[in-house]
């Protein structure tokens, strides 16, 4: 009969309502452990899986707060509206005209 293949003990609920720098944190943390070449491959296996699902949230968490950056602009009436930049950095005012001028 086959041995049971052990699942690790990774909670992907408990990662995903993580704090970014606690996630952070513990994946330094797997990491150092890891590189102390002290750990059975089976644990090691483990921590990795832990680590690529921390590394996963991480990005997730610097690509939503990426997208929530915006600049202060004014209109053409004088009042100051928040403007969201997009990812290249250019605000759809610079965008938009698509010719050189």
């Amino acid at each position: 009969m086959p041995k049971a293949v052990k699942t690790s003990g990774v909670n992907a609920s408990a990662i995903q309502g993580m704090p970014f720098e606690t996630a952070v944190k513990k994946l330094e943390s797997i990491v150092e452990s890891m590189e102390a070449d002290d750990l059975p491959l089976e644990t090691l296996l483990d921590r990795f899986e832990e680590g690529s699902k921390l590394a996963e949230h991480c990005q997730t968490k610097l690509s939503e707060a990426e997208l929530k950056i915006q600049k202060l602009e004014k209109n053409p009436d004088g009042e100051l509206v928040l403007e969201e930049i997009n990812v290249s950095g250019e605000s759809s005012d610079d965008s938009a005209s698509g010719s050189p001028e």
